[in-house]
């Protein structure tokens, strides 16, 4: 008797506790207040992940910068450059042809899109690039910087700059390509 007792109790014990978090779990959900704080402070929708659709001036371009006379750098270098958040190239490597901004107001493009082109293929490099500038007290904004080969161009990089709340926001940036 005495075990089915505490049988019996270990059953109502476990299903105390299944009520008691069940309902904790819900009247958490109840209260946004009680979200994480990760959760609460990030905005809305971000725009879609997706690069601008390449033109064929940009395909013409990049072939042209495939044909030029520098030899892609030695395994272990680097290829870099220092773009604005204009997208003007500040500072660059030899390899480095060019860097664009898109316009955010043409459509399928969006703020803090830059393109990046060098006269030899990159899209099987490793790739890194920060929020940076090269003014005096290089002291660059806060934000968010991420790379990516560029879509259907193999000797192009992608460049997407947010803002710290994570929108699209212009933003200078440093580009590291390791070869």
């Amino acid at each position: 008797m005495a075990t089915f007792l505490k049988r019996k109790a270990t059953v109502v014990a476990l299903a105390a506790l299944s009520l008691t978090l069940a309902g904790g779990g819900i009247a958490a959900a109840a209260h946004p207040a009680a979200k994480a704080p990760a959760e609460v402070a990030q905005p809305g929708a971000r725009p879609p992940g997706q690069q601008p659709p390449v033109t064929a001036a940009e395909t013409r371009a990049a072939k042209a910068a495939l044909n030029a006379t520098l030899a892609a750098p030695t395994p272990g270098l680097v290829a870099w450059a220092v773009v604005s958040s204009n997208g003007t190239l500040l500072q660059h490597s030899a390899n480095v042809v060019s860097a664009k901004k898109f316009s955010a107001s043409t459509p399928g493009q969006f703020a803090g899109q830059y393109q990046v082109t060098l006269d030899y293929a990159v899209n099987l490099k490793g790739l890194h690039a920060t929020i940076g500038t090269n003014d005096a007290a290089n002291v660059p904004p806060a934000g968010e910087v991420a790379v990516a080969p560029r879509y259907l161009i193999p000797n192009a990089v992608f460049v997407q700059t947010r803002s710290s709340t994570g929108g699209c926001a212009d933003r200078p940036f440093h580009l590291f390509i390791a070869n």
